[in-house]
């Protein structure tokens, strides 16, 4: 047998950053975001040996370990491994050896939650094998204590919860790690009419998001007016996202997003830089209306609305820079795990 699973990336459309501790514990967090459909897979097959074999395909890494109660973190595999260790300590030894086997459709740094959604991944398919009794809170939530936690990584929460429920969510972020996770009903032809006018763009460069959250943290601690204030202003975003994608005020989005990122940039240092600035500029001038950079920022995804048909002018304006535009579709389905 082998237990496979897949968990799908996602686009955070607004609210970004407010889902990081501390300022969630003290404010309470808002994100709006939909996932796409680029993926983190995962697939274990046991073996009739005492060995452990992590793959990471899309990274070509491989390496073996005998089996024990903790493998080491060492700075290969770390979330393979950081996954296999809380598993263990948590439900118990695994019924054998065992290949897992992973690949993501977007490389790390690149904006999408591709860490944190391929932890979602590894989590489905240990639960696949070990008929684990979770339900997608909990699997969002293991995944937060493992990479928040176990393993130490800078971060907010919304990654973990995008990747588990799937769709187009408005998520709720208080003290205590307590989530709320609101699936917004959007009707089919705004999704069509967003999807259509959303270009993601990769500026061909990845980033360590850790570094930037890590200055957004202590920003909030050290009690930084002008950030804190801007994180509330990108709480706002969100409920001002959602009401616009609720009512079909598909045209104000470019709007929202262009307030949003000016915010954004406010947060911390190294969010934006001169060339993504540069990227963003080029693309309003050749008719989108407000974009955003994915993710804690600094490289990676960029997004842009482009209303009317003005997509084909922002593509041919920004071949001078060197990324790529990927097309998706929004999924509504998150976490999906099988055995074959």
């Amino acid at each position: 047998m082998i237990y496979r699973s897949k968990a799908p990336l996602r686009l955070g459309l607004a609210g970004g950053g407010t889902d990081v501790s501390p300022y969630c514990d003290i404010y309470g967090g808002a994100i709006l975001n939909a996932t796409i459909s680029l993926y983190a897979y995962a697939s274990i097959e046991p073996l009739h040996i005492p060995e452990i074999i992590l793959e990471a395909r899309d990274r070509d890494e491989i390496t073996t370990c005998a089996m024990t109660e903790e493998l080491e973190i060492d700075g290969e595999l770390t979330l393979a491994k950081g996954a296999y260790n809380h598993i263990v300590k948590k439900f118990g030894p695994v019924p054998s050896g065992f290949r897992l086997t992973t690949f993501v459709d977007a490389p790390a740094g690149s904006g999408l939650g591709s860490s944190s959604t391929l932890m979602v991944a590894i989590l489905g398919a240990f639960a696949e094998w070990m008929r684990l009794p979770l339900g997608e809170y909990d699997i969002a939530q293991m995944a937060y204590d493992i990479e928040r936690i176990d393993l130490a990584m800078a971060g907010g929460k919304q990654d973990q919860y995008a990747a588990t429920f799937g769709g187009v969510n408005f998520m709720e972020f208080y003290a205590d790690n307590r989530v709320i996770v609101n699936p917004l009903r959007i009707k089919q032809k705004y999704l069509f009419e967003l999807q259509n006018n959303l270009l993601l763009y990769f500026t061909s460069t990845s980033r360590l998001s850790s570094t930037i959250i890590e200055a957004q943290t202590k920003n909030v601690k050290e009690k930084n007016e002008k950030s804190i204030e801007a994180m509330h202003q990108l709480k706002e975003q969100a409920a001002m996202m959602k009401e616009a994608l609720l009512k079909g005020d598909i045209n104000n989005i470019g709007s929202i997003l262009d307030y949003g990122f000016r915010y954004k940039k406010q947060m911390a240092q190294g969010i934006s830089n001169t060339s993504m600035d540069a990227i963003y500029e080029e693309a309003l001038a050749a008719g989108a209306t407000g974009g955003k950079i994915s993710g804690a920022g600094g490289g990676g995804f960029m997004m842009f609305y482009c209303p009317a048909n003005t997509r084909y002018n922002v593509q041919k304006a920004l071949q001078q820079f060197g990324g790529e535009f990927r097309h998706y579709q929004f999924t509504d389905h998150g976490l999906s795990t099988w055995s074959i």
